[in-house]
């Protein structure tokens, strides 16, 4: 009886954080292609509005350690990737992250975004687009910490 209490007990705690995650904290971006770790993204919160900032960055052998990002169209351009912040304005909307947009230092573009937590709050689903979600993309990051 007493196992069965204290596995009742861990289920319900995980519920509670499952329920309670944010996508605030460090992130390991994956590249589409690859499959290899690419970036380390924190998170943060500031009143309400989540923006992310590149940590560190994976570079392939041989390729510059941290890179400027040459293509950036706005004040970003030529300005090292590593620091950089790539998500801007979004905010709680119900059980997913919206509103915000999202910099590609690759291609320099900015893109529509939002963002929805998975499996417990370890993953997290981040979509790109343009004007509607359907015509974008989606990368799953990993929970770093």
């Amino acid at each position: 009886m007493i196992g069965y209490g204290i596995a009742i007990a861990a289920l319900a705690g995980s519920a509670a954080w499952a329920q309670d995650a944010s996508p605030v904290g460090l992130w390991k971006t994956i590249d589409d292609e690859t499959g290899k770790p690419k970036s380390l993204v924190r998170i943060t919160d500031n009143g309400g509005e989540l923006r992310g900032r590149i940590e560190k960055l994976f570079p392939e052998a041989g390729a510059e350690p941290n890179p400027k990002c040459d293509k950036c169209e706005d004040a970003r351009k030529d300005q090292p990737i590593v620091g950089m912040t790539i998500i801007t304005g979004m905010k709680k909307d119900g059980n997913e992250y919206n509103g915000g947009q999202i910099l590609d230092p690759g291609n320099g573009k900015v893109y529509k975004s939002k963002m929805s937590l998975n499996d417990g709050g370890k993953k997290l689903d981040v979509r790109g687009y343009i004007g509607v979600p359907m015509l974008g993309r989606t990368q799953t990051w990993v929970r770093a910490e």
